[in-house]
């Protein structure tokens, strides 16, 4: 994955040492569940996806950017995927919700960034689909923005995200790999006290159910009681939800889940994916407070569903999974979503910066990994 930093006279503010190592959960012997990974363990393992990013870090208080992740290369207008939405908890700003649930499909990228960029965001994917070949008499875009607050970080008030910022991010698109940690739309991200940010990790399914993969990518920015592989670790780290000193208890925050499978499943059991995946979530350690938009997107880039225009012409068959064929997929997409928080804990790396309102400096901490392996050490059986 292409990583673009935007650098404007980049301040001293941003720690140089950061975190001392950045890792894979994999890396240190934290692989959740029992179904083998894709090749690259990320989204872009289902076949056709690509992700592009743009981050922005500048001055003394600008640590934001862009995330897009692209279910195929044809154009998605014409071409459309099955889609769905499950809100957890539905303090968000999830653009273009209403016609997914209405319709049961996407027809633009999906895009990741902060709160108050959605609309620049937004407007950003509509020129792109506007301007594609075979658009030119298209009058309405329901573009896919979904978003997190990483005002903590970011001078989110300034708004400082532009459509060449989002178009770029696109341009980047690659299926090759993706890039974790403090990137794109996980640059000012934090999650449970630490350094959130962007995470993916992937399942593939043994032959006999069907081989099929599913593919997860996270926008961490939430909170609660770190659990890793079932660890207290925020409690041994002495940072977790409702303790005194941790921002008089408050864990509010969002996550954005994105979910990609080659299975031909239908919108209806694509929500029902969906939903599987905050048990994931939950295996993190979150609280799902008051304050937190949690919301997950899943489409299928399976040949059989995606709604072409012959397709959308005339009434035509369409193959997909049964239900009795569906728990498999369950399985896969809890533990890739569990595997992709952890990646974007672990590859976060140390971020400073200004609060322009009040002038106070802020650091933000990446999660410790050297601890983190010491407790995986104790946990462990001895040989």
């Amino acid at each position: 994955m292409i990583r673009l930093i935007v650098l404007i006279a980049l301040s001293t503010f941003i720690s140089a040492a950061a975190n001392a190592e950045q890792v894979l959960a994999r890396d240190i012997g934290i692989a959740p569940g029992i179904l083998p990974t894709g090749k690259t363990n990320t989204i872009v393992d289902v076949p056709g996806v690509k992700v592009g990013q743009l981050t922005k870090v500048a001055g003394d208080s600008i640590r934001t950017g862009v995330t897009v992740v692209l279910p195929h290369g044809n154009n998605l207008y014409q071409h459309k995927v099955p889609a769905a939405i499950y809100v957890e908890n539905g303090y968000g700003k999830l653009m273009g919700l209403s016609q997914v649930t209405e319709l049961g499909e996407i027809e633009t990228p999906i895009a990741l960034t902060n709160t108050l960029s959605v609309p620049t965001v937004a407007n950003a994917l509509i020129s792109y689909t506007l301007s594609q070949t075979g658009n030119e008499t298209v009058r309405s875009v329901n573009a896919v923005v979904g978003e997190t607050n990483d005002g903590l970080l970011n001078d989110i008030r300034g708004r400082h995200i532009t459509q060449k910022d989002v178009l770029t991010a696109i341009d980047s698109a690659t299926s090759e790999t993706v890039m974790q940690g403090n990137v794109g739309a996980g640059t000012g991200t934090v999650a449970f006290g630490f350094k959130g940010g962007i995470g993916s990790s992937s399942r593939r399914l043994p032959a006999p159910l069907g081989g099929y993969l599913v593919g997860v990518l996270v926008q961490t920015n939430y909170g609660g009681v770190l659990q890793i592989n079932g660890m207290p670790v925020g409690q041994q780290l002495n940072q977790y939800y409702l303790k005194d000193v941790l921002d008089k208890g408050d864990a509010d925050g969002s996550v954005m889940i994105v979910i990609a499978t080659d299975a031909p499943l239908s919108d209806r059991n694509l929500k029902r994916l969906a939903k599987r995946a905050f048990a994931g979530i939950a295996r993190t350690g979150a609280s799902f407070t008051n304050g937190s938009g949690d919301y997950a997107i899943a489409f299928s880039v399976a040949d059989s569903t995606i709604r072409t225009p012959a397709r959308r012409a005339r009434i035509s068959s369409v193959d997909t999974l049964p239900n009795g064929l569906f728990s498999p997929l369950s399985q896969a997409v809890i533990e890739a979503t569990e595997e992709a928080v952890y990646n974007s804990l672990l590859m976060a790396e140390d971020v400073t910066s200004l609060d322009p309102v009040s002038g106070e400096t802020l650091t933000v901490k990446a999660l410790p990994v050297e601890a983190v392996k010491a407790m995986l050490a104790t946990a462990r059986p001895a040989d």
